[in-house]
């Protein structure tokens, strides 16, 4: 009867402790009027700069164990902009985001790897009107408070995620590289 108590009890033990620790991941959220996701790519040789004002994050990082952390993003293609109205009005359209059709880009990780105190390498997949890309992320961690800052930067091919077609796919025109920048605020994130 002893050893069936006492395994029951370590079996409880355990769940209790699996839970704790999914439950403080699911506290992680991102704190939106404090984060940014923006892009720069050139026209005709000049920089043009825009974000998007509205995106959303799931993230479940462990920086005990960051291979077992889970991040996933969605984006707002409606939401982006380039500070003129004009642009602004051309972005959802089919050639560009074609928002009526693809109205949010995703990224989903399938491999968190630390590179040293603070540096992390994520790698996933990004998703743009319809096309998936496999993608790796560096990004930096830092800690104010009870804030976690995730700063990091990527490039991507536009050509390769279909923005810009027809007449908008010649890159002498609109460069095919575009630098994606990110600033995203957390909290809930444990110490690392």
């Amino acid at each position: 009867m002893n050893t069936i108590y006492s395994a029951l009890r370590a079996a409880s033990l355990v769940m209790a402790g699996a839970l704790l620790a999914v439950s403080a991941q699911a506290q992680q959220k991102l704190v939106p009027a404090q984060s940014e996701i923006a892009f720069a790519s050139k026209q005709m040789g000049v920089s043009v700069d825009g974000h998007f004002k509205r995106f959303d994050a799931q993230i479940a990082f462990d920086p005990a164990k960051p291979e077992a952390s889970k991040i996933a993003f969605a984006i707002d293609m409606g939401s982006a902009t380039l500070g003129a109205p004009e642009s602004d009005a051309e972005l959802p359209k089919p050639n560009w985001f074609n928002v009526p059709r693809f109205p949010q880009a995703t990224f989903q990780s399938g491999a968190v790897k630390k590179l040293s105190t603070g540096k992390y390498e994520v790698a996933g997949k990004l998703s743009i009107k319809g096309q998936v890309r496999d993608i790796v992320v560096p990004v930096a961690l830092s800690q104010a408070g009870a804030v976690t800052t995730a700063i990091g930067a990527f490039a991507i091919k536009r050509l390769a995620f279909k923005i810009g077609e027809n007449e908008w796919a010649d890159t002498s025109m609109v460069a095919d590289d575009v630098q994606v920048k990110f600033k995203l605020a957390l909290t809930g994130v444990g110490k690392f």
